[in-house]
């Protein structure tokens, strides 16, 4: 292991994660070109059960969730189930996918949802329980629709340019 996958697995155990690494080792399956953000939690108790394509990206404080603990003390034991994600998909923050799940591929899924039925492929669900609302097309190109007649800024304008400044910040307020 290396010093910065080492730094990082320390830095994810204080906050309560687990590392991808860690997680594949007890068993989760992931494609290529996989993004987890921060405070993302993978069910480590049962991470087995969790299969997530290709180019699939979790933003922040996304759960997944391959058990539901609820029934444990009414009946004596917990539900669990398989939880598959296709490829090219994005799950939005505050998310949660629960037990017994498939997301299908090119979906988008809204943030704040709560994904408790299988969302079909070429799809954008939303909300709680999440609900398609759009096929996945349509929703490509309202938003390339958006971006023409709006600014847009490249990676230049974050935080991750070492020479992103104070003007830049007042022009993207200007702008927008």
């Amino acid at each position: 292991m290396s010093l910065k996958s080492f730094i990082k697995s320390k830095v994810m155990r204080l906050r309560s994660e687990i590392s991808t690494e860690e997680l594949v080792k007890f068993g989760l399956k992931v494609g290529k070109n996989f993004s987890r953000q921060e405070k993302t939690l993978i069910d480590q108790s049962h991470c087995w059960l969790i299969t997530i394509g290709d180019d699939v990206t979790l933003a922040q404080r996304v759960h997944i969730l391959a058990h539901d603990a609820s029934t444990k003390k009414g009946i004596g034991f917990t539900k669990i189930g398989l939880v598959n994600i296709g490829n090219n998909v994005f799950i939005g923050a505050s998310s949660t996918v629960l037990s017994n799940v498939t997301i299908g591929d090119n979906v988008v899924i809204g943030a704040g949802s709560i994904i408790s039925k299988d969302i079909p492929s070429n799809s954008v669900a939303v909300g709680n329980p999440a609900k398609v609302i759009c096929s996945y097309a349509e929703f490509i190109n309202r938003k390339e629709n958006e971006l023409n007649r709006s600014p847009h800024y490249d990676s230049k304008y974050t935080l991750r340019n070492p020479n992103f400044n104070d003007e830049m910040k007042r022009e993207m307020i200007r702008d927008l």
